[in-house]
């Protein structure tokens, strides 16, 4: 029997290509709110009762980083108790769980400068990276057969994200001034989504998906700072009603936010290739093909 997925988020920037890239893999149920509501336990409970799925994929999640910080309860509701009780009903079902975290659960100091693999001991410095880790923790402790996947800088074509916000700023400013002392990731939403299509292919398929269980980081191959990600940004997007000619740098200090961000998060995604053979391109190679479908 073809696998049943119920896809939480659909009208987020993961859950959207998802409810694409798992196409082919067998039925799919996608939701957002209102017809769910991950800060009312009973929603998200009778959810997944009525749909009865074979795989859970929670690709919802509070993300406005700043806004937690004054909106802790909210935060917590979204990113920390709903993927528990969505991993605690997928277990009640025999359901494969599959859940998103962030760079955000590290503090971005790591000693040698290099890229944290799964094994480092999470330390996140905000609400959301606080919540983010919370959910992590629910969903493996609730439900053997689970995956956690860990992403970095997500953005794409459509919703709110840095490349879309840089790519309007350009056509209404002359000057951009990024910050340029964060280094980080930036993955494309819809390699996100299909590598983990075939990570899925691969866990459906295998003779005890428990063996696979536990968390895997999944970002683009290489690293850059946001300045040097507004900067490519600008130099290759359309030419079309740009004005900006220069993307200044800045640092952290110059641009206060109320949440505070890892300096260097940068993800080792070692271990998705080793356990599923699948690594995501590089950044640059991933800007330029978004760039072309816009």
């Amino acid at each position: 029997m073809d696998p049943h997925f119920l896809v939480i988020g659909k009208n987020g920037q993961v859950g959207w290509e998802l409810c694409r890239t798992l196409a082919p893999l067998g039925k799919i149920t996608s939701i957002d709110f209102p017809d769910i509501d991950l800060t009312n336990p009973d929603s998200v409970r009778q959810c997944v009762r009525e749909t009865g799925p074979s795989v859970i994929v929670n690709a919802a999640a509070y993300t406005a980083v700043d806004k937690a910080e004054s909106e802790a309860d909210r935060c917590q509701q979204i990113n920390g108790v709903a993927p528990g009780i969505l991993s605690e009903e997928g277990r009640r079902l025999g359901a494969l769980m599959v859940h998103y975290s962030t760079d955000y659960v590290f503090d971005g100091l790591l000693p040698d400068g290099g890229a944290y693999t799964e094994e480092y001991a999470p330390n996140p410095l905000s609400v959301y990276g606080r919540a983010k880790l919370a959910g992590d923790q629910a969903v493996r402790a609730l439900n053997p057969k689970h995956l956690i996947f860990r992403l970095c800088w997500v953005y794409g074509a459509r919703g709110q994200n840095f490349m879309l916000t840089m790519m309007r700023l350009a056509r209404e400013r002359e000057k951009l001034r990024v910050v340029n002392d964060q280094f980080g990731s930036p993955t494309w939403c819809r390699l996100v989504a299909e590598t983990t299509s075939l990570a899925l292919k691969q866990a459906l398929a295998a003779p005890d998906p428990t063996a696979l269980a536990g968390v895997y980081h999944m970002a683009a191959s290489g690293y850059t700072t946001w300045h040097q990600f507004a900067r490519a940004i600008v130099d290759q997007m359309p030419t079309a009603g740009k004005k900006c000619t220069v993307v200044e740098p800045i640092t952290t200090t110059e641009y206060p936010l109320p949440a505070q961000r890892p300096a260097r998060s940068i993800l080792s995604c070692n271990k998705l290739k080793r356990t599923f053979g699948l690594q995501l391109p590089t950044w640059e190679a991933g800007l330029q093909s978004v760039l072309e479908t816009i």
